[in-house]
């Protein structure tokens, strides 16, 4: 009788194993990838149209606008009213006021990024805050950290203050109160820049705003970030506050130049700026093309950066384009842009490459005709005087 002959394991159930195979690596990957683009295309908007024009440099994501609700009147604008000559006893004081006001108000939190400070008015309310239980923390130039009174006065007194302790400047004018709120513009918190030059502040209720600046803050007192080692982590680069659009841009890491060259070429009616300093190359170009293609075009350059060979006076001069020096003896210290009497830009950021590449700068781009309005105002009366002084 035969014995059946035992059998291994192996060869009694020779059962396939699975195997991962090159195919099913590359399927996988190939889902994973499909659910990580849904979720990145729920939160950013693809500029599909650049796509199909075959324009690969911006079919970037965009990111989302933060939408936040209106409760009440959300921005104060403040202009300085400077007299020639400068006579303290009617020197106007609104735009001191208004800060020292919202630190006053300050319940948390005061993070000040400046340039120069020597007004003991706003030492004084940041001394008071601290007494009742605010933290204040400062950020400012090292060629004026051991300079100016007030901020010597604020070391002896304790307060923390980072300088950025390099070649360029930081040049930012911004306040953040209470994470909630933000105060910016081209004016410093000194005399000269408050009873003698002209200069722009203005002051928006938004926490999405104010974390955008809390961010940055937190880039030069925290980490010692500054210039072209900032990050470009700006979480909220646009908001919406009602009917209006708030883009943010921090200089140097978001490239402010080519975001105002873009808003420039975009103009179909009227392009109307006041310049402290204007010698980026690419700005001035842009306006003097849109002005050739009929588009108005007004400008005020403060009158001693526009003689410099550098500055883009001369070339719109020759272009018979509307542009003056200022009237004021002292400085026009605005930076602003003015876009269709619809668009505003404003803050620390100058026109020049230095702003763009090495300094740092803030910038705001404000979708409102109301507040585009306001400026425009400022725009006149700054343009008259640069008449009259001009005759």
């Amino acid at each position: 009788m035969t014995k059946k002959r035992k059998t291994t394991s192996s060869k009694r159930s020779r059962k396939k194993q699975a195997k991962f195979t090159p195919f099913a690596f590359l399927l996988l990957l190939l889902i994973i990838g499909f659910l990580f683009l849904g979720v990145y295309l729920k939160w950013f908007q693809v500029d599909w149209q650049a796509l199909l024009d075959g324009d690969f440099d911006h079919v970037i994501l965009k990111p989302p606008v933060v939408v936040e609700p209106v409760s009440g009147e959300w921005y104060k604008l403040y202009f300085t009213s400077p007299q020639y000559p400068d006579d303290e006893r009617t020197r106007v004081y609104t735009i001191v006021d208004g800060l020292v006001t919202a630190i006053n108000n300050a319940q948390r939190s005061i993070d000040i990024a400046i340039y120069e400070f020597n007004l003991d008015q706003i030492a004084d309310a940041l001394i008071a805050a601290r007494a009742r239980g605010v933290q204040v923390r400062l950020v400012t130039d090292s060629d004026e950290i051991d300079e100016l009174e007030v901020l010597i006065r604020l070391q002896k007194e304790g307060f923390p203050i980072v300088p950025d302790e390099r070649g360029a400047i930081m040049h930012n004018k911004f306040v953040v109160i209470d994470g909630a709120a933000v105060w910016t513009g081209s004016w410093n918190f000194t005399p000269n820049d408050t009873f003698r030059n002209n200069n722009n502040a203005i002051f928006i209720q938004s926490p999405d705003l104010a974390k955008n600046y809390t961010t940055e803050f937190e880039e030069m007192f925290v980490r010692g970030e500054f210039g072209p080692t900032s990050t470009a982590n700006t979480p909220n680069p646009k908001i919406q506050i009602g009917d209006t659009l708030i883009e943010t841009c921090f200089a140097p890491e978001d490239n402010c130049s080519d975001k105002l060259v873009e808003l420039v070429q975009s103009a179909q009616q009227s392009i109307t700026f006041m310049a402290f300093s204007f010698t980026d190359v690419a700005i001035g170009q842009a306006v003097s093309e849109r002005g050739q293609a009929g588009v108005t075009v007004r400008g005020i350059f403060e009158t001693r950066g526009s003689e410099t060979e550098f500055s883009e006076f001369s070339q719109m001069k020759r272009q018979s384009l509307d542009v003056l020096q200022d009237g004021n003896p002292y400085t026009l210290h605005h930076k602003v842009f003015i876009i269709d009497n619809q668009v505003v830009t404003l803050g620390s950021f100058n026109f020049s490459d230095n702003a763009n590449r090495a300094n740092d700068e803030n910038m705001l781009i404000i979708h409102n005709p109301d507040l585009a309005a306001e400026f425009l105002a400022e725009f006149d009366r700054n343009y008259t005087l640069a008449q009259n002084s001009a005759q």
